[in-house]
């Protein structure tokens, strides 16, 4: 009989030639187990996705009560629906006044596509900046603010009217002129390998974007939702962006994203042209009740403020191990920096082994990240910590 892993390979479609292809069975917390019972510790959260870990009972509860009462109804925009409502009203009473109107879509790259748009159509410029190094998604739009060509030459003509600067350079901050129309950078640059901005750095581009008339994007889909050890990253530097792009660790697990702005910036894409964005799926009502549930978990459980000391225990722990030559991110967000790329791939390699799921970064190959649920308890992590240094001990480098 044929088997779902033949069946994955003949009939799914692959973003690599050699994908992990770990046949999973079921999750719960910070473990996930495979159809032999073989338990892994996810130390990526799914990709910052997890961060009230799998199959919160929360969640799971909110997503069942939502079910017996409606799915999908009509077109994003159209109807009132209470988990929508409900959610945006919650998240903008604890972001900031500025951010205050919230236009769901199903991922990050969407939400950055959307933030695109908004950015063009509020100031009815054409240019946008990005940063180096940085990573916003793979849609069309979202990968033109890529500046990696081995990873957009196969895709051009990409969006026009991009450039790009050095992230943390203040002297290029000048580049952002009178016909920029948005400025999409993150706080903590995520696949650069967890690298944080320097607070003066952002202070000056907001004061920059505010001087032009441009509107400052911050990328919050890997670092929002209490990841970086504040709800979102930008509130460790004491600024306001215009717009934030979120997504990932949003809906508890469910598929949902979003751009949040002040409503007189939002307000823009009604008119001139009317539907100036418009989505089917967006905040489904399922995804954003997940979302819902999601949000007041963190908020009750003080995660967010917890990931700071959990994230401590980890560099505590692991600091001064020989073969780990610098730790650096924020709260549960944090990248580890080996001596090669090879000793990166065989820790990695080793933890799956082990019983562990670690990750390297996109564009920082020497480091190995650890972002596990924020639910993680200390003896949680202190079981992870000895799987990760028994991986460490283990191979040559």
């Amino acid at each position: 009989m044929i088997t779902n892993r033949q069946l994955f390979f003949q009939h799914v479609g692959q973003t690599s030639p050699a994908p992990l292809a770990l046949e999973i069975e079921k999750a719960e917390g910070i473990y996930m187990f495979d159809t032999n019972g073989k338990k892994y510790i996810d130390l990526v959260s799914g990709v910052s996705v997890s961060n009230v870990g799998h199959r919160h009972p929360k969640v799971v509860e909110a997503i069942k009560n939502q079910l017996d009462k409606y799915l999908h109804l009509m077109v994003y925009g159209e109807y009132i629906q209470s988990p929508q409502v409900k959610f945006a009203k919650l998240l903008t009473d604890n972001i900031s006044e500025k951010l205050n109107s919230v236009y769901f879509v199903n991922s990050g790259s969407e939400a950055i596509e959307g933030a695109m748009k908004l950015a063009k159509r509020y100031t009815g410029r054409p240019e946008i900046i990005a940063f180096k190094n940085a990573y916003h998604g793979s849609t069309h739009g979202a990968l033109s603010l890529m500046n990696n060509e081995e990873m957009t030459q196969a895709f051009r003509p990409l969006v026009p009217s991009v450039s790009f600067i050095d992230f943390n350079d203040e002297t290029q901050i000048n580049n952002i002129t009178n016909k920029t129309a948005g400025v999409v950078v993150e706080a903590i640059q995520a696949e650069g390998g967890i690298l944080p901005a320097n607070v003066s750095f952002m202070k000056i581009l907001r004061d920059r974007c505010t001087e032009t008339g441009t509107l400052l994007i911050i990328d919050e889909i890997q670092t929002g939702f209490g990841r970086t050890g504040k709800l979102f990253a930008f509130q460790h530097y004491g600024i306001v962006p215009d717009i934030i792009a979120i997504a990932k660790g949003m809906g508890g697990g469910m598929p949902i994203g979003a751009f949040v702005s002040d409503l007189k910036i939002m307000s823009s894409l009604t008119h001139n042209p009317v539907l100036g964005h418009i989505t089917t799926f967006g905040g489904h009502p399922i995804s954003a009740a997940g979302a819902l549930a999601s949000l007041n978990v963190i908020l009750s459980e003080n995660l967010h403020n917890e990931a700071n000391r959990k994230g401590q225990i980890y560099i505590d722990s692991l600091k001064n191990h020989p073969k780990i030559k610098n730790i650096r991110g924020k709260g549960l967000f944090l990248a580890f920096e080996l001596s090669s790329p090879e000793a990166v791939e065989k820790v990695i390699s080793k933890g799956i082994e082990l019983g562990f799921i670690s990750d390297p970064f996109l564009f920082d190959n020497k480091r190995f990240r650890i972002s596990p649920p924020l639910t993680i308890s200390d003896s949680e992590i202190n079981e992870s910590i000895r799987l990760v240094k028994e991986a460490l001990d283990f191979v040559n480098f």
